[in-house]
């Protein structure tokens, strides 16, 4: 590998805690290490150097990012600059946003929880609801 080649690779760890998607770069290598990152269709050691071009898919719980990287960086910036490092799929961002819209429906059609606990009145009434 020559001086270049070096110069514009950094480990995937270093990359995916600059481009904020891991807060802390252990956390980083624990997605990695449980396979929630692949590059370029392969599950990636941590410690792998990344480079311009590759291509991530990076799962956070529901949410799944398929993204390209433009910029390789180890140092981690505002979240504005970070975001200049990789472009993600409209297909993946369409997506992500469907399953948001899922969430806020479902979140907002459920039965909201009281907002103080029955008195007595309304407790009696439960038991006769529940046949007590």
């Amino acid at each position: 590998m020559s001086q270049s080649d070096t110069a514009r690779a950094v480990r995937i760890d270093k990359w995916l805690w600059a481009a904020r998607f891991y807060k802390t770069r252990s956390l980083a290598v624990d997605a990695i290490k449980q396979g929630r990152v692949q590059c370029n269709r392969e599950r990636p050691k941590p410690s792998r150097m990344l480079r311009v071009g590759d291509a991530l898919v990076i799962e956070k719980g529901d949410l799944r990012f398929e993204i390209a990287v433009l910029e390789v960086s180890e140092q981690r910036g505002p979240a504005p600059v970070a975001q200049q490092l990789y472009r993600e799929s409209e297909e993946s961002r369409r997506q992500r946003e469907q399953q948001s819209a899922q969430r806020r429906a479902q979140r907002l059609s459920a039965p909201l929880p009281p907002q103080t606990r029955p008195d007595k009145h309304a407790r009696q009434r439960i038991r006769r609801l529940l046949g007590k």
